[in-house]
């Protein structure tokens, strides 16, 4: 009798305690119901993308945004990494409704009790509601709020629509959102390309992606990913093979801070400044894709000659010994997961020394030998920019083991010994045509130091500006004949703060000498006298209309030497007037911007160098970049690859996109001519600074440029006291481009280190490079220029049957012949100072 009252009394209590829990659940459900969102809305999701930048043939430089994501589709999940994520966060994702009553019970139990929830609980689809609706705090409400969003969405969704939502959702830490972007983030390639190993890694990141980041605590993750491998081996998902390979590989996850396929970084900063001045924050988010000028050819012809051309001179200036020394060796590998690879410059420890060889433990964990022959047989240590110890004897007299070096890895497998140079470079090309910059290198590397020397550095450009005074000389009167005599002279300036005593480079002073070879030969005596005779404020104003902002020049006569400070792109851009027959165009390096629909939402309109601006005189090379010849197959494909991301998300998730609307955005032909740019200087004064210009290569400063065999280059070297500025300028019909060598603190560059030395070897292998395929370009000699034989010493016309030179004159300047020696034009009459 007692049995039976207790047991109804249970049933009681059993049946009361469910009906409770049911009405609390109905009141909740009603109540919470109407306030849950539209699944519609995971239908219609709109990914936050980030900002892309693309060079001109678009291959991609960089991306920015708080938000690092690549989504992709579900059967672009590899089969792998959809068996790991269910082995790590739910086995039975593609069996169940969404919620696994078991673990839901177990978690409600120990928030309850606990206050957190310690294990368990969450399928994939709990997760996605989570993590698109609701916080993550650890709420009764939001979990009854989240088991409501799991059964909307399993019935509004497949499993795999539901897969791949948390397969592009999810935080995987270092600000990668989705697999595919943690895939790049942490191994720098793919999903596809990912190993066993390093896809289990990725899969361990949702539970925790602090405490079991790759990068932040290697040792918890690598035990994170073996239990993953584990559980992938016991699902049957993996043999036994795989399983024992993959738990004893060495993780080498890095950081990599960007999808690149281009080394620009000092670029795409550029751009990515323009882009928000032009459309605000919202550019890291909307999935824009900034196209620059930028050719990829062209910009990786110019980083490695930068970085060529730096690392000469380090190497002719001596070793400054390791980085690092007496490293722990329980330290090695962390100590280089944490260098970064500068350049093509590599850390590597030093495990081993001998006196012929050193053996070393590379980055990725693998060995090496520097062989006495790769470099260390050369080695001699730095003391000075003027002064390098002798040849080392062995390489155990400066190693020791624990040491942290550079090394660069060569194709062969060899490895050569690096350092990191403490020298910077810049270079700048750009389309003398348009103003389209086609490279830029703002340093060495941009991991290095983010300044941007091409845009940012003011420095003097010495005899690199000397042109600029020679043209202004040329348009007032003067011949390429004129003579100024080179010899000492004290100036007592009042507007020069003490007695200017300027000599030419070495000391020397070589008498009357003609205007052209003063340039090609870069006589100081020469420029300062020219600058004197024509004015310094008549010479400021004609400076300021090839574009140089005057206001931060001397007004006395050291403009004549460049003392001013002037960035390389406002040097390049000067120079672009005599490559394009006398314009002024101003550089730019944003070309269009577009959205994720393809709509182009910024277009550059730049200004030409013609006039009148009709198709027949633009070359049909330099079209504006609307054109782009994107029609054929190759540009389509990379086409579909750039854009293949944002389609793919878009038909999956409802956002209008059109990938015919794309391509038809980037293979418009131009719909009109631009407007024509200035023209600064006429265009017989043009084709007199081209042909003296030409002369500084064929027989003057520059002539090392000679090894090209192109008879249309040219260009001037540049160098300022110290030296503490090596500088060469120089041009072809097609590209103009500026090299700067020097150190940012403004020290010495050292003995020897000239224009020509320096800065010219920078422009003769870009130049090389960037104009391989290009045939040689003639200039043609404009109406209004006539050849009349001189006298070399004098600038004098002589007659047919005397010894002589041909020059170039303008007609209304041709000297007068010789029986008519009156007839001179004014250019030619020395002043007093002049005959000393």
């Amino acid at each position: 009798m007692n049995l039976g009252k207790a047991f109804k009394i249970t049933a009681v209590c059993i049946i009361s305690g469910l009906g409770g829990f049911l009405l609390v659940c109905s009141c909740l459900f009603l109540y919470l119901s109407p306030k849950l969102p539209s699944i519609d809305e995971l239908k219609d999701t709109r990914w936050q993308i980030p900002l892309r930048v693309t060079s001109q043939d678009l291959k991609i430089i960089s991306e920015f945004g708080e938000k690092k994501r690549s989504p992709i589709d579900f059967d672009e999940i590899p089969t792998l990494m959809i068996d790991a994520i269910l082995a790590a966060e739910d086995d039975s994702f593609f069996e169940h409704n969404g919620v696994v009553v078991s673990g839901l019970m177990r978690g409600v139990v120990q928030l309850a009790t606990e206050g957190r929830i310690r294990s368990g609980g969450s399928t994939i689809t709990m997760q996605v509601a989570r993590n698109f609706f609701l916080s993550k705090r650890q709420e009764f409400t939001r979990k009854f709020n989240e088991i409501l969003l799991t059964f909307r969405i399993e019935k509004a969704l497949t499993k795999q629509e539901i897969l791949s939502l948390y397969v592009n959702k999810i935080f995987l830490g270092n600000r990668a959102y989705g697999f595919a972007a943690a895939s790049h983030v942490y191994y720098g390639k793919p999903l596809s390309e990912l190993r066993l190993a390093q896809i289990a890694m990725v899969a361990g990141l949702p539970k925790a992606p602090s405490t079991y980041n790759p990068l932040a605590n290697p040792e918890r993750a690598t035990i994170r990913r073996n239990w993953i491998l584990g559980r992938m081996y016991n699902l049957g998902r993996i043999s036994e093979g795989a399983y024992r390979a993959a738990v004893l590989e060495v993780d080498n996850a890095t950081l990599h801070r960007s999808q690149s396929e281009l080394d620009a970084a000092y670029a795409a900063e550029m751009v990515r400044q323009q882009v928000i001045a032009k459309f605000g924050l919202k550019a890291y988010t909307e999935g824009y894709t900034a196209i620059t000028t930028i050719d990829s050819s062209t910009q990786a012809s110019a980083v490695s000659a930068v970085q060529s051309g730096i690392r000469a001179y380090d190497k002719r200036h001596g070793y400054r010994g390791a980085e690092l020394k007496n490293i722990d060796p329980t330290t090695w590998q962390e100590t280089l997961r944490k260098t970064l690879i500068i350049g093509l410059l590599q850390p590597a420890i030093i495990t081993s020394v001998h006196d012929d060889r050193l053996i070393l433990l590379k980055k990725n964990g693998e060995s090496a030998i520097l062989n006495w022959a790769d470099g260390l047989d050369s080695l001699r240590l730095f003391k000075t920019v003027n002064a390098r110890s002798p040849l080392i004897d062995s390489a155990a007299s400066i190693f020791e083991t624990g040491d942290l070096i550079r090394i660069e890895e060569h194709e062969n497998g060899r490895v050569t010994l690096a350092q990191i140079p403490l020298i910077q470079s810049a270079m700048v090309a750009l389309d003398p045509f348009n103003g389209a910059i086609r490279a830029l290198v703002g340093g060495f590397d941009y991991r290095q130091s983010t300044f941007n020397r091409a845009t940012q550095a003011t420095r003097q450009p010495g005899s690199n500006f000397k042109p600029f005074i020679y043209t202004t000389a040329l348009k007032n009167g003067f011949t390429t004949a004129s003579i100024i005599n080179d010899a000492p002279v004290v100036f007592e300036d009042a507007k020069l703060e003490d007695t200017w005593r300027p000599e030419n480079d070495g000391g020397k002073f070589y008498g009357p000498t003609r205007l052209r070879e003063a340039l090609y030969r870069s006589r100081n005596l020469v420029s300062i006298r020219l600058l004197r005779r024509m004015g310094v404020d008549r010479t400021l104003e004609s400076l300021q209309s090839f574009g140089f902002n005057t206001s931060n020049m001397p007004s006395d006569l050291s403009v004549a030497l460049g003392s001013h400070a002037l960035k390389p792109i406002d040097i390049a851009t000067g120079y672009a007037m005599f490559a394009n027959d006398g314009f002024r165009v101003n550089s730019h390096i944003l070309d269009r911007v577009i959205d994720r629909n393809g709509n182009v939402i910024f277009q550059a309109q730049p200004e030409l160098a013609c006039d009148p601006c009709k198709p027949e005189n633009i070359r049909d090379n330099q079209l504006p970049q609307t054109s782009n010849n994107l029609s054929n197959d190759t540009v389509e494909q990379q086409l579909e690859q750039l854009f293949s991301n944002i389609e793919q998300n878009s038909r999956s998730e409802g956002d209008m996109y059109s990938w015919e609307k794309v391509k038809q955005s980037l293979t418009l032909e131009p719909t009109a001519i631009s407007t024509p740019a200035e023209r600064v200087i006429d265009q017989q004064t043009a084709f007199l600074m081209d042909s003296m210009l030409k002369d500084v290569i064929l027989r003057g400063t520059g002539r090392k440029a000679k090894v090209l065999n192109r008879s249309d280059i040219a260009g001037k070297t540049g160098t300022t006291n110290g030296p503490r500025d090596a500088w060469f300028s120089g041009y072809s019909p097609d590209l103009v481009a500026t090299a700067w060598v020097g150190f940012d603190d403004n020290s010495v560059l050292g003995r020897n280190e000239y224009g020509g030395s320096a800065a010219l070897p920078i422009w003769i292998q870009f130049m090389g490079e960037a104009l391989s395929e290009k045939s040689i370009t003639i200039k043609r000699q404009p109406k209004g220029i006539v050849m009349v034989k001189i006298d070399a010493k004098t600038g004098k016309r002589v007659l047919p049957n005397q010894q002589g030179i041909y020059e170039f004159f303008k007609s209304e300047n041709v000297p007068a012949a010789p029986d008519d020696e009156n007839s001179s034009t004014e250019s030619e009459q020395p002043l007093p100072d002049d005959l000393f």
